[in-house]
């Protein structure tokens, strides 16, 4: 509801206003309305220091006016900013019209390109408005302060680099001077403590086992080192399937044998190992190479050496023919070339079909690897759909239900591992008691079960039993979760209950309106039907005079009588205007009456919301107290 004309609220600040004249993009004058209250001399003493903060000192002057510390200010953050502005920087002070005109124009042109989020138009700095004013030149000194660090890192790194490209720092030198003599250090060094071969299998093609190959190269160089390190691993795992195997009752009736015994025979097996590697082994000279040696080199890769002999007699053959072609006559000239043409062909089909069965190898990885990846990056979309559905319903309402749901899924989530854990024992057990089954079978043993098949088959009743439990638990949970869920979702959340909110305003908004929409018309139409029987009996008045005026200019007796009823028919007249502006004023006076109370509940409704600011204040400051206490 619109305040009354001529009313004028006060919110607790003096301020005076007087009208001012600026000139618009046209030289025309423009009467502006500035105030001069304490918030705008507080905003230009912002203002000021801001500039100042920033670097431009210029705005220390005090025989400069307001507009020319402000539109200096500005135009150094923008030429600071590196945008080009057609502005002199040290503009003359106490400008014209034409001057100042000018430079508000092109500093506002400038302030779109440079993404300003503010918008001033030229009359307010003109105007000197350092409310508008206030916001774009806090922006400028944050724009034009981080440009300088941008523009000092890039200066200092370019310093460095033209320094370092002519000069040298004293521990440049000192390094440089010590460089060649360390690296020289450092290459003596590898020299003197470089492995030195001492033995050399003559049969190493033979070797196929991995370990074999990496112990009997150890042994060429003098290193020897027992196998237990490298079967550690194994021991360890077999140990943890003994103690596993402990637990669940699933041990061998067989105890194994003391610590002491498995080192001394593994050991031994060592000891043994070595032995048989150091037979295939000979001494090498240094310097020398002997027969032995070069036999054991040809025994490696003799496949290969033949390979490579017979290119060699191929390409010989083939030089000799090039160096006589005198002898040769055109057909075997093209022969020669027809054969080693198809060589080469039957060469690139072999790489080409390897190069074919390998894409098409890689082709296919590729494709099941994409479908695989295509089906993970699914499911973590909707998990993470899932993850901010939950993080938008949780409320400190429903805060405490939804800990409890996740512990609850958790619990599910743990009684399901636990089920396929369980699950995977039981078959393999199963798949094992049937191995012993048919293998008992096998060999014709006893038929009827020994104590320990007959434990193990409690044990997996029992077993059988415990999962049905566990099956019944899981339900019961999951139940459990499925009404909770259903709970969750009856509970409007905060941001459902602000929307419901919001509708209900706007039907209300919506329904006030058509009501005073149907209000004005009813209004219209009672003063329409007023003003229609004013006039009607206002026509049938004058016809009547006019019916009447014929017969009473007659006689001086019916005169006389026309000119009385002319009297009573004007002091009704009267009557009814006077009835009509008593009507009138009271009206007026109710309606005074009705904006009185108005102002009265506006300022009530302010009261309101200031004490519930205040009252949301004071509940901060207790909760922050309260948690001070706590801690």
């Amino acid at each position: 509801m619109a305040a009354p004309s001529g009313s004028v609220f006060q919110l607790g600040r003096s301020s005076s206003s007087k009208l001012g004249v600026v000139y618009d993009t046209h030289g025309r004058e423009v009467e502006v309305e500035t105030r001069e209250d304490e918030e705008q001399n507080i905003k230009l003493q912002e203002t000021i220091e801001l500039l100042l903060a920033a670097g431009y000192f210029r705005a220390r002057i005090k025989g400069l006016t307001p507009f020319d510390k402000v539109v200096g200010g500005m135009t150094w953050c923008i030429t600071t900013c590196n945008f080009d502005i057609d502005v002199d920087l040290l503009f003359q002070e106490n400008s014209t019209i034409g001057q100042k005109i000018a430079l508000t124009e092109k500093i506002v042109a400038v302030l779109p390109r440079m993404k300003c989020p503010h918008r001033i138009e030229p009359h307010q700095i003109q105007g000197l408005d350092f409310i508008h004013i206030y916001p774009v030149v806090q922006w400028l000194v944050k724009r034009a302060i981080e440009t300088r660090e941008e523009m000092g890192d890039l200066i200092r790194a370019f310093s460095i680099s033209q320094f370092n490209k002519h000069h040298q720092t004293p521990e440049d030198v000192e390094f440089e001077s010590r460089k060649d003599k360390s690296v020289g250090t450092i290459s003596n060094v590898k020299d003197v403590y470089k492995p030195q071969r001492r033995y050399r299998r003559q049969d190493a093609h033979r070797l196929r086992d991995e370990e074999l190959k990496v112990q009997s190269t150890l042994l060429e160089y003098g290193r020897r080192y027992g196998m237990s390190r490298t079967s550690k691993s194994e021991k360890e795992a077999e140990q943890e399937a003994k103690k596993k195997a402990l637990a669940a009752g699933l041990t061998a009736a067989n105890k194994p044998r003391s610590d002491s015994m498995d080192s001394e025979e593994s050991q031994a097996q060592e000891e043994k190992k070595i032995q048989a590697l150091m037979k295939g082994l000979s001494i090498t000279e240094e310097g020398k190479v002997t027969a032995s040696t070069v036999g054991s080199i040809v025994g490696l890769q003799s496949e290969e050496i033949e390979q490579i002999a017979a290119e060699y007699a191929d390409k010989k053959s083939e030089l000799q023919m090039d160096d006589k072609p005198e002898r040769m006559s055109g057909a075997q000239q093209h022969q020669r070339i027809v054969a080693s043409l198809n060589k080469q062909i039957t060469n690139q089909e072999k790489k080409l079909t390897e190069l074919n069965s390998r894409h098409s190898e890689l082709k296919e990885t590729h494709t099941e690897t994409q479908s695989k990846l295509e089906v993970v990056q699914e499911h973590s979309k909707k998990i993470n759909e899932e993850m901010e559905e939950l993080e938008t319903i949780e409320t400190e309402e429903n805060k405490s239900v939804l800990q409890k749901l996740r512990s609850l899924v958790a619990m599910n989530e743990n009684l399901k591992k636990q089920e396929q854990e369980f699950r995977a024992h039981c078959k393999e057990e199963m798949s094992r008691l049937q191995q012993s089954i048919s293998e008992l079978k096998n060999e014709g043993g006893e038929t009827e079960l020994s104590e320990r098949d007959q434990m193990i088959l409690k044990r997996y009743e029992a077993g059988q039993e415990k999962l049905q439990k566990f099956r019944l638990l899981l339900a019961r949970k999951t139940r459990e979760i499925a009404a909770l869920q259903r709970k969750i979702d009856d509970v409007p959340s905060r941001a459902e209950l602000s929307q419901y909110q919001r509708r209900f305003v706007e039907l209300y908004n919506q329904v006030a309106n058509t009501h005073k929409e149907t209000k004005q018309f009813y209004t219209l139409y009672n003063t329409l039907d007023d003003t229609k029987l004013y006039l009607e009996k206002e026509i049938t008045l004058l016809n009547s005079i006019h019916d009447n005026f014929g017969q009473a200019m007659n006689s001086s007796a019916n005169k006389d009588q026309f000119l009385k009823q002319l009297e009573l028919i004007v002091g009704g007249v009267k009557q009814n205007k006077t009835k009509v502006e008593k009507k009138k004023q009271e009206e007026k006076m109710r309606r005074d009456q009705l904006n009185d109370n108005y102002l009265d509940l506006v300022e009530k409704q302010r009261l309101y919301f200031k004490t519930v600011r205040d009252f949301k204040e004071e509940c901060r400051k207790n909760e922050i107290l309260l948690s001070k206490l706590s801690k």
